[in-house]
């Protein structure tokens, strides 16, 4: 765990390549690898990489805006109250204050482009998420940075 806290400036002007997370930060969390593309005080971004099996149960961002365009793989998520899948060429967006989940349930790998509006402390949630297996410890952490986590069994089918 990372107790450095990543403070979000305005959006730099460039290119981000391929190859390559903003500021060399990535990290594993709750078993996705999370690539930063881009932070700011505007937005975060992350390409995620979603083995085969992973989730991410049911959670709330009060205060941002949250974005899934799908690349590769399906999502079943969580979104308004019901449940739904996403695919290659989709666009998610789950508005502030609106309970989401989202898992890959599939037998193949899900890659994808997530993003938040405005940036908050998603980033520095992520830091200190990286390699956290304990639950307790994640919805802790998360509660803290902005993201709260619904209580297990919230949700039906989660």
């Amino acid at each position: 765990m990372s107790s450095e806290e990543i403070i979000l400036g305005d959006l730099p002007a460039g290119i981000v390549r391929a190859s390559e997370a903003v500021n060399g930060r990535v990290w594993n969390v709750l078993g996705h690898t999370y690539i930063t593309k881009v932070e700011s005080a505007s937005t975060y971004g992350w390409l995620s990489l979603d083995p085969a099996g992973t989730g991410v149960p049911p959670h709330v961002h009060p205060t941002q805006d949250e974005f899934i365009y799908v690349f590769e793989g399906e999502y079943t998520l969580y979104l308004d109250g019901q449940w739904t899948t996403a695919g290659p060429g989709d666009l998610v967006q789950m508005p502030r204050n609106l309970p989401h989940a989202y898992y890959n349930k599939r037998d193949e790998d899900a890659k994808s482009l997530f993003w938040v509006s405005p940036g908050g402390k998603l980033a520095n949630l992520f830091s200190l998420l990286h390699n956290v297996t304990d639950p307790e410890e994640v919805v802790r952490l998360s509660a803290a940075n902005g993201v709260d986590f619904l209580p297990q069994g919230a949700v039906e089918g989660a």
